[in-house]
Order: C-alpha cells, then sequence, then structure tokens
C-alpha cells in the first residue's frame, strides 16, 4: 500500500495558483495560538503548533456557543434611552445595557478541546509548511519523521498522519478545557477573554480504549458536545488517525478511517480547493501584498462554507489559551462581520458570501422581534452584536443596538443580486428583506420641516461609550446608510414590478437632508469635526464602502479630497489594523493608487502575526499605531483583500473600471475572473505598464458599461454593435458571450 506522502503526491491535481511562494513556511512550530498554522472547513476548525513540547491541535466547531441571555431588553428599549440621554442620566443606561455584557462570561463562543502528540523523540522540526493550494499542514522532523494534518473540505472530520516514527506508540492524548464548576478564573474582561471555570460546566466524560476516544462535554442547560478521535496503526512506524465534533447530538459511531493507509476521501478534498482557487486568480509585482491576499483568501476559503454560520470575530479559530476569546468571539455586525465578506463578490466567490445572506435570513425571525421589542416598530432592524441565533447581547448600545445595523448589512443582500443578477435571489430574498428594512427605518424617522430625522443618531466608535457617543442630529454614518438603504429599496422594488413602492422609497430618500460637510470634508455630524485620530471610518460610509460619492463627480471629488487630507492631518496613532485595510479601500476609490498600496504594505508588515492572523495592534513597537496589543480577529484580513480588489477592479455607479488605482511602479499586472456587478467576468494582462487584452464573460443577459484604459481599442468581434461615450464603452452582451478588447496601438 502506498504511504500517505505518496498517495498525496501521486494524485495531486494541478493548479495554475496559488504559488508555492504563498504558502507559509517556519522551520519550527508556533509557540502561540495566535501564530499556529490555520486549517478549517467553515465548520470545524483546528490550529497546529507546539506547547510543552507537544505537538498541539487546536479543535473547534463554529456552532458551538454558550447562548444564556443576560441583556434584559425588558427593562431596556430605545424610547427609554432616549429618555436618559435627555436627562443627562446615562449611568443607568450603562448599567442595564453595557456592563452585563462585560461582567458576565455568556453568552460567548467556545472552544472545544486539543489533540497533543508528544514529539519529544523526533528531534527539532526542520520544515513547517502550510500548503494553501491544498489546505495541507506537512511537519518534517529531524528523525526523519513526517506528521501531516488537514480538515476535509467537505467531510466533517480532520486527520492527521505520521510516518517514518522511532516506534508506533504515539498516541493522541485528548486535552480538555478548563471548564471547572464554580468562580475561580481569570476574571478578565471582553478583549482579554474571561477565564473558562467563569462558565460553570459539569465535568465532561471520556470513554476511551485502544484506538479511539470519546469526549462528553455538558455545557448550559441541556446543551452538550462530543469529540471523537480515532487512530489506527498500520505498522511499526505508521499511524493515520482522524477525529470529529458533534453539537448536541451524539457522536456518528460510524468509523472515520478506512482500512486502506490513504486518508479517507483525500481526492474530494483536492477537488474542492481546487475548485475554490480556480474562481479566480491575480498577480501584482508587490510580493508583500500579493502573498497576504492569497493568504486571506486561504482562511476566507477556510470559515465561509454552506452549512455554516457566518464569520464571527475569530471564525473556527476561537483562543486556546485558557479563556473565553476576545470578546467572546460574537457576530460583531458594527463592521466586523460587513467587512469579512467584502472580497467575496470581486473574487468571484458567490457562494462563500453566501454564508452571510443565509445566516441574516436564518435569524431574521428573531431579528424582527428585536426590533419590536426594543424599537418599538415594525419592519426588520438586527442587533449589532448577537448570538450564534440572534439574540441581542448588549455591550455599547450606541452601537450594539444601533438603529441603522440592518441597513449595513443589506449591503450584502444587495451585492449578492447585483454581483451575480439572479432572479431568484432577487425576489426570494433580496427583495423581502431590504422591504422590512425600509419599513422599520421609515417608521423610525420622524418628518420635520419636510426632512426626516433619527431621534438620536451615533457613530461607531466615536466618543466610546460615553452619553457623548449620542448625537441629536444625524451623524454621517446614520445618514447614509439610510440614504443608501431607500436607494437600493427604490431599484430592488422597480425590479421585482412593484413600481409604486420604488417611487414610495425614493420620494423618503428625498426627504433625507444632505451630508454634513464643512472644510473638513465629511463630519461626524454637524455640530461635530473628527477631532482626533479614530480607528473607525464611519464618518466617510458615504465614500467607502456605500460609494455614494464619486471622484469622478466635481463638488464630491473636493469633499472626497478634504476628507482624506482630514483623515491623514488627524494620524494613525488611534488605528486598529482593520482601520489601515479600509483606508486602503478609501484610497483606492479616491484614485490615490500609492497611498492605497501603502496602507496594504503597513498592515501586512505590522498589523499581522507571522501566520497572516490579523492581531489588531501594531505588532512593531507601536510604528504607526498606540494599539500594541494583539487580540486575533478576521474583519482585518478580509477588509486587506477587499483593497487590492479595489485597486485591480471597481464596480461603480453606472460603469466598471478596470485597474483604476494602480501604482505607477506596477508594470506587469494579470487577473483571471474577477467579478464586476451585472455577473460579467473580466480577465486582464498588462506587461510594461500597457494593457495587453481586457476579456468580459457576460453570465446574464446585461448591459455592459466599461470605462476602458485606452483611447484606441480592438473588439474580438467586429460585428459587436456598441456604443462610445466618455471613453465608456456600452454593449448589450448576451449569456455566455465572451469579448476581448485589446489595446489598438499594439
Amino acid at each position: 500500500m502506498k504511504n500517505i506522502i505518496t498517495f498525496l503526491l501521486l494524485f495531486s491535481i494541478g493548479y495554475a495558483q496559488p504559488k508555492p511562494e504563498h504558502n507559509l513556511v517556519f522551520d519550527s512550530l508556533a509557540d502561540r495560538w495566535d501564530q499556529a498554522m490555520p486549517l478549517g472547513n467553515g465548520m470545524l476548525g483546528a490550529l497546529v503548533w507546539e506547547k510543552n513540547d507537544r505537538l498541539r491541535i487546536s479543535l473547534d466547531r463554529a456552532d458551538l456557543w454558550d447562548e444564556r441571555q443576560v441583556l434584559d431588553l425588558d427593562k431596556l428599549n430605545f424610547r427609554w434611552v432616549q429618555q436618559q440621554v435627555k436627562k443627562n442620566q446615562y449611568d443607568t443606561v450603562h448599567k442595564i445595557g453595557d456592563d452585563p455584557y462585560e461582567a458576565s462570561p455568556y453568552p460567548t463562543k467556545i472552544p472545544a478541546g486539543a489533540l497533543e502528540f508528544d514529539i519529544s523523540k523526533f528531534g527539532k522540526v526542520v520544515s513547517n509548511v502550510l500548503d494553501i493550494s491544498r489546505a495541507l499542514n506537512t511537519i518534517k522532523f529531524q528523525n526523519g519523521t513526517v506528521c501531516n494534518i488537514y480538515i476535509h473540505a467537505s467531510k466533517q472530520a480532520g486527520y492527521f498522519g505520521f510516518e517514518n516514527l522511532p516506534s508506533a506508540t504515539l498516541i493522541p492524548q485528548l486535552i480538555i478545557p478548563d471548564y471547572n464548576n464554580g468562580e475561580n478564573g481569570n476574571a478578565g474582561n471582553s478583549v482579554e477573554g474571561q477565564g473558562l471555570q467563569k462558565l460553570g460546566y459539569k465535568k465532561g466524560i471520556i470513554i476511551s480504549s485502544d484506538s479511539d476516544v470519546v469526549y462528553h462535554q455538558p455545557t448550559w442547560g441541556s446543551h452538550y458536545y462530543e469529540i471523537k478521535i480515532q487512530w489506527k496503526k498500520f505498522s511499526s512506524n505508521h499511524i493515520i488517525g482522524a477525529w470529529t465534533i458533534s453539537n448536541d447530538e451524539p457522536v456518528s459511531p460510524k468509523i472515520l478511517l478506512s482500512e486502506s493507509k490513504e486518508p479517507t476521501g483525500w481526492l474530494s478534498h483536492e477537488k474542492w480547493w481546487n475548485t475554490f482557487w480556480n474562481r479566480s486568480s491575480v498577480s501584482i509585482p508587490d510580493k508583500l501584498i500579493e502573498k497576504q491576499y492569497y493568504l486571506d483568501m486561504y482562511k476566507l476559503g477556510s470559515v465561509a462554507r454552506k452549512g455554516a454560520p457566518a464569520i464571527t470575530l475569530q471564525a473556527i479559530w476561537t483562543a486556546d489559551n485558557g479563556s473565553l476569546p476576545p470578546w467572546k468571539g460574537d457576530f460583531h455586525n458594527d463592521l466586523n462581520t460587513q467587512l469579512s465578506y467584502w472580497p467575496c463578490y470581486a473574487s468571484n466567490h458567490l457562494e462563500e458570501a453566501a454564508t452571510f445572506t443565509d445566516w441574516l435570513w436564518d435569524i431574521k425571525d428573531e431579528s424582527k422581534k428585536f426590533t419590536k421589542k426594543y424599537f418599538g416598530t415594525g419592519g426588520l432592524n438586527v442587533p449589532g452584536v448577537v448570538t450564534l441565533h440572534g439574540y441581542p447581547m448588549g455591550g455599547w448600545i450606541q452601537y450594539s443596538l444601533s438603529a441603522t445595523t440592518a441597513a449595513w448589512l443589506a449591503q450584502h443582500f444587495y451585492w449578492q443580486w447585483k454581483y451575480s443578477m439572479d432572479k431568484n435571489f432577487l425576489l426570494g430574498r433580496v427583495y423581502p428583506y431590504v422591504h422590512d428594512i425600509a419599513v422599520y427605518l421609515e417608521q423610525m424617522t420622524r418628518n420635520e420641516s419636510g426632512k426626516r430625522k433619527l431621534p438620536l443618531s451615533s457613530s461607531p466608535e466615536y466618543n466610546d461609550n460615553s452619553i457623548h457617543a449620542w448625537f441629536k442630529d444625524w451623524t454621517n454614518y446614520d445618514l447614509s446608510l439610510a440614504k443608501f438603504l431607500f436607494k437600493i429599496a427604490s431599484e430592488i422594488s422597480d425590479s421585482s414590478g412593484k413600481k409604486k413602492e420604488a417611487k414610495k422609497w425614493k420620494k423618503v430618500l428625498n426627504e433625507l437632508p444632505g451630508y454634513s460637510v464643512n472644510e473638513t470634508g465629511l463630519t461626524v455630524s454637524s455640530t461635530q469635526n473628527l477631532d482626533e485620530s479614530h480607528r473607525h471610518m464611519s464618518p466617510y460610509m458615504s465614500i467607502y464602502p456605500l460609494k455614494l460619492l464619486s471622484v469622478e463627480n466635481g463638488d464630491e471629488k473636493n469633499i472626497i479630497k478634504k476628507s482624506i487630507n482630514h483623515i491623514e492631518q488627524k494620524g494613525t496613532r488611534a488605528w486598529c489594523g482593520y482601520s489601515f485595510s479600509w483606508m486602503a479601500c478609501l484610497y483606492a476609490v479616491a484614485k490615490l493608487p500609492d497611498s492605497a498600496e501603502k496602507m496594504l504594505d503597513i498592515f501586512a508588515s505590522n498589523f499581522c502575526s507571522s501566520n497572516s492572523f490579523h492581531l489588531n495592534g501594531d505588532q512593531k513597537g507601536g510604528q504607526y499605531s498606540d494599539f500594541t496589543y494583539r487580540p486575533f480577529t478576521l474583519e482585518g484580513n478580509f477588509a486587506f483583500a477587499q483593497g487590492l480588489l479595489e485597486m485591480l477592479i471597481q464596480s461603480n455607479p453606472g460603469y466598471i473600471e478596470v485597474l483604476p488605482a494602480i501604482p505607477g511602479k506596477w508594470k506587469d499586472i494579470s487577473f483571471n475572473n474577477l467579478r464586476a456587478e451585472g455577473a460579467f467576468l473580466f480577465s486582464l494582462k498588462q506587461t510594461n505598464g500597457n494593457i495587453e487584452s481586457i476579456k468580459v464573460h457576460a453570465e446574464k443577459n446585461e448591459v455592459l458599461k466599461l470605462k476602458l484604459p485606452f483611447k484606441v481599442f480592438l473588439i474580438s468581434d467586429r460585428t459587436i454593435k456598441y456604443s462610445l461615450k466618455d471613453n465608456i464603452v456600452q454593449i448589450n452582451m448576451k449569456r455566455g458571450q465572451t469579448i476581448i478588447f485589446r489595446n489598438g496601438y499594439e
């Protein structure tokens, strides 16, 4: 029988990309969980590292949650909050809305456990490689022992194999979380994480034999999870094993391993990743940015999978440090979930994007209950901080219970439709979801002297959690989201055949006031300039990601220029890692490519761990930011990928543009199958600074409006009819049609 390495090489499927230089390659194992090799399939996750001279595989499952509720909405509603703000008695709001989030360890995402192997006799590690093309971690030791670890792309199981062992006595040891019953453990806070003992779970039960282990861990109420590990010895020096985790059901008694030495289902695993990577590719001269991009897209493929929950702060890589994860590993909808899905659309990963809209749809009924109870309206809003099943968690309620959260979330339903042009999705999901948000927001906004107004407004995370974080007039954050929501509600209604409703939402849109603008550009509100360095780009939502303002419009260009100049004047000292990723996107749509590149370089160099995880703080001692801590969250990684994509291709209102924000020193560029609104796929090649060709493939019958990067061009089919105005070519494309534009000077 072939050994595992021969099997992997013999049946390896060829990949065009990513390339070997995009892999994570080390000559040792990480000694921290947040520097570990990450593996995952959306539901199951693993981190491979070393602890106390033992190889450790931290195990996780996406839906392991403690959802005991501590936020009491019977004592907290938006009208009451308004009254407390008016009376300047905000400590009462803190006690009900914020204090329980910090004081209680739950609700929270919870870790599952870990596997450990005694590697003390193997000598030092000589090679530790994560092959992201196949999601395979291979570790080679000085004595010749080789370890292979992966999580199957579509089966709910992880696998490990050891070859060339000194003996076959290597037995996996299950390490269970310290869920002691009682009040001991680290007190911590929402960033550091409280000790697991605070959850007070009963001691788990372990049943083991010579070749398997089953672990049953009671959690809260009648809930529990189980871990099963199984392994087989095939010779004196060869062991293969597997593990899985179940939630609220007994772990399957089905054998995880076959009778052969080959890993179960390897071909289907590799085929899945081959399909994932073949969706699109990019090549740019900045190799630091290119590698970070591929590592971040690998993480996207690891955490976003149909049937799994949406991406939380850490997704399937919950902290393995004896404490709860930073910010309880929850769903933060005040930027974190939204940014995590930004790169799905242009990178042609709509299936991964759908995991977000699927989850939002699943919690819709719970969100509507929350909307009625907290805001006292009909329609739909979504809590800014929620549990797995959509229960509000509280925290800084200006944001955790924001009045406009759902308006931002609606953008992902809108994008999913615009990038796919899926009529069924439009009618079945986009229209009803956005309609319900519009109904809610119309009821929430009062019409005063012909203009609509929110009773209270806020701007994440300006003035943090003080009473001064509330504004009596519109913030540009809330106003931008309201403008965007009613704009797309009108468009969606019209495309759904509801003309009367489309006119209604357009009328409401016209009742909203203009943005607050002065010599600094966009302000926080009409009474508040951005007076300090600020981590959240909330005042600039209308520039990005909403694209309500454009540098193609003279007056708007001036606003954007002033806004960016003001951001630069205030500096980056209060920024987190994601701020640099987001700013790269702002620079890209403002057509400032050198600045966009710099933001991405800073992020990759200063705000990521050695394994490419976004660690929030500046890891080079505060070179760019006063935040030097290291809580791991994923949104900065995915916003980084989007920053590069916005430099390569932009879907702007009214037209598509390729290479809109490319530094002059980037001479050789190519990409394949990047997606644009209208369900168009673009491929491009630039050599020595000259674009040679642009290929456009239409998935639907749609009108292509492409801003051409050259004055004279050739079209692959001379019979194609087109119009040209302001260098924007317009063509009625048919489903399945492909057109190639070539530089006419060649």
